[in-house]
């Protein structure tokens, strides 16, 4: 056991964040924390490297445990370059080969004794320094520093001088090299583009040490945890599993715990009821049995409700019209800012009803391209053609279409001036804004605030054509699962560009991928940068655009002349499926086959037969309690008699009358019992 964390718990003013926090991780554990914002996820990292102090529990390691953990905002102040700061953290090999490097030079001038125990010290030395891989330690820099997006002219530059994210990605490239027991990390992917964090992924995949890793990648948790640890209202549950695996298994727990809610307050109100009857009948055996059932009643567990995560948001797109067969032409289309050159040629159609996917590096041009699609950005050159009836919504990942100084409830009533306050209060709750949240100025809310408030604007445009840049940005893992299933149900257009695969592979038909090619025997050309088509989702891009890439060496191998030209389709050169433009389910997406139909049948034969038990049992239970009823109204009656002054002076009489109430007693006990009986099973 490598960590181990017992009973946390941690409180702020009026907010419990942690409240008996218990798990552990074994050498080689690759474990995610997730949960919803503000769950406490970076709180717990924080206290197991013991930047904050934990008000009850403790946190353990393994003797000689060496960790490091990565921060979200790093505050980098060092003068030196980018290589130097990584490479620092290998100082002791540096320190190592300098001393190795005298050793030799001493062995020159030196004879004898002194020789002899020298040439002892280098050999010792440079055993140790092998075996801390000492001769490939600057091949480890430089393969990091790759790794995580750096090309070498950016290796000089000064840390100082680098924005926050750059800086993020060095420290975690120091801690890369570095290589502790235990690698926590706070948002690793935050500031990493597609292929650097695919090289990230198999990075920490084949880490012999232990991974613990906050994020809300899904793509990156299901390719590299086994283990998941939920933060949900200060508790924690580990699960097995990736995040998907997770994601199943906590779906069919809540329905689970709450079906198991739902039985647990109906069986109290049963015996409630019972209880009641039994006191109602007024008999001695009756009210001994409502006291039984109370004792028993104390005793019983009552389940607390599970408590419902925030995950009511109600979006749903609908199109106000349908549009032509053609949505979108684009041709040759080319964008620079003065010296650098963003993308050219570019060139692709959209038809109704297509989900497409628009990805590629950073800086690569994607937002700019929606930019200049809505109008917003001017192109330097090319062809936009919109189909007929066509209706875009746009939402902007910097949220430029919604107004500081409104406040939330203004942004909606000015945009649709049709719709009465209650229409807009009851539409804003559905998008979980209640009560005063209403009256929150734009400016003054949270990133993810801002993109529930551009969700309902866009909503309500009934757009048929919806153009999304970056929509998942600072939504939590439930809200996100909203949009997905909302862009799923959509029967209109969509062009997106994100970073999140696990969204693109839950949501896209097609990918335009907007990649670099470098023209290989072309002199004077540079490079351009070209939208590869791949019809799938991004599992499938994945698989694809390998075989493309493949197929491009060997032309290029081949023919002298380096890669087909711009525009070349990624899916016609893997052969893509046939029904590639309708914008049907997609090659690699999950399916589950029909259930058979003699499993079904008998589904609905023990379906029928259990409503046929029931109402026996009810028929049978409603005749008991009538049987009952008879019976305590002719002991009422007999009881009537029995205090009658004649029949009270009258022996013979009042035994027969005294012999009839003992055996309709007996038989009411039997019928008391019988109804209890079936009682429980109705």
């Amino acid at each position: 056991m490598i960590l181990a964390c017992h009973h946390i718990s941690k409180e702020y003013p009026e907010n419990v964040v942690l409240r008996d926090v218990t798990f552990h991780l074994e050498k080689g554990d690759k474990a995610a924390i997730i949960g919803i914002n503000g769950a406490g996820k970076t709180t717990l990292l924080k206290i197991i490297v013991g930047q904050e102090t934990a008000d009850e529990g403790s946190v353990s390691f393994e003797r000689d445990c060496s960790f490091g953990y990565l921060a979200q905002n790093q505050d980098l102040s060092s003068d030196r370059t980018i290589y130097e700061e990584v490479l620092s953290v290998k100082q002791y090999l540096i320190d190592m080969e300098n001393q190795l490097s005298r050793y030799e030079k001493e062995m020159d001038s030196l004879k004898g004794e002194a020789l002899t125990q020298t040439i002892s010290a280098y050999t010792d030395l440079l055993h140790k320094f092998e075996r801390e891989n000492g001769y490939a330690y600057k091949g480890e820099v430089t393969g990091v520093l790759k790794g995580l997006g750096f090309t070498p002219e950016e290796y000089e530059q000064r840390v100082a001088t680098l924005s926050g994210g750059q800086k993020t990605r060095v420290a975690l490239g120091k801690l890369l090299v570095q290589k502790p027991d235990l690698i926590m990390l706070d948002e690793p992917t935050n500031h990493l583009d597609m292929n650097s964090i695919r090289w990230l992924e198999t990075y920490l995949m084949n880490y012999r040490g232990t991974v613990l890793v906050v994020s809300h990648d899904r793509y990156f948790l299901d390719r590299t945890v086994t283990k998941i640890l939920e933060l949900e209202n200060g508790k924690s549950m580990l699960f097995q599993g990736n995040y998907s695996v997770y994601a199943e298994r906590k779906k069919a727990l809540r329905e689970q715990q709450y079906h198991a809610y739902l039985n647990n307050q109906a069986e109290i109100r049963h015996q409630e009821e019972v209880i009641e009857k039994l006191r109602r009948f007024n008999r001695e055996k009756s009210i001994r049995r409502a006291e039984s059932r109370e004792k028993m009643l104390q005793k019983t567990e009552v389940l607390e409700k599970p408590i419902d995560i925030k995950d009511d948001m109600h979006l749903v797109f609908t199109p106000c019209i349908k549009s032509g067969r053609e949505v979108l032409s684009v041709e040759d289309l080319a964008k620079s800012y003065g010296s650098k050159h963003l993308f050219s040629g570019i060139s692709f159609k959209i038809r109704r009803g297509e989900h497409v996917a628009l990805i590629g590096d950073n800086g690569t041009g994607k937002s700019t391209i929606l930019g200049i699609l809505n109008e917003i950005v001017p192109p330097d050159r090319g062809v936009i053609r919109l189909g007929t009836n066509v209706h875009i919504g746009y939402y902007d990942q910097e949220h430029h279409v919604l107004h500081d100084d409104k406040t939330v409830f203004e942004e909606i009533s000015d945009e649709y001036p049709a719709m009465n306050n209650t229409q807009i209060r009851s539409m804003l709750a559905s998008f979980l804004f209640t009560g005063e949240e209403v009256f929150k100025r734009i400016g003054d809310l949270s990133g993810g605030e801002k993109g529930r408030v551009s969700l309902a604007k866009l909503m309500l445009s009934k757009a048929n054509f919806l153009i999304l840049d970056e929509p998942t940005n600072h939504l939590d893992l439930v809200s996100k699962e909203v949009l997905e299933n909302a862009l799923n149900a959509y029967e209109g257009t969509v062009l997106y560009v994100s970073h999140d695969r696990y969204f693109i592979n839950h949501t896209a038909s097609r990918i335009l991928s907007l990649t670099q090619k470098v023209l290989l025997s072309y002199p004077g050309n540079n490079s351009e940068k070209a939208p590869d088509r791949f019809i799938g989702n991004y599992d499938f891009y994945l698989e694809k655009s390998a075989q493309v890439q493949d197929v491009l060496l060997q032309d290029a191998y081949r023919d002298g002349q380096g890669v087909p030209p711009a525009g070349t389709s990624g899916a016609q050169a893997a052969g893509a499926q046939k029904d590639g433009n309708t914008g049907k389910p997609v090659p690699g997406a999950a399916g589950k086959p029909a259930a058979a139909p003699t499993s079904e049948k008998q589904n609905w034969v023990q379906q029928k037969e259990e409503q046929a038990r029931l109402r026996k049992a009810a028929n049978d239970l409603r005749k008991v309690e009538e049987k009952i009823a008879a019976s305590e109204e002719e002991i009422a009656a007999i009881e009537e008699q029995m205090a009658l002054p004649e029949n009270y002076s009258n022996a013979g009489k009042l035994a027969e009358l005294n012999s009839r109430k003992e055996a309709l007693e007996e038989s009411l006990a039997e019928l008391y019992e019988k109804w209890e009986e079936l009682s429980e099973h109705v």
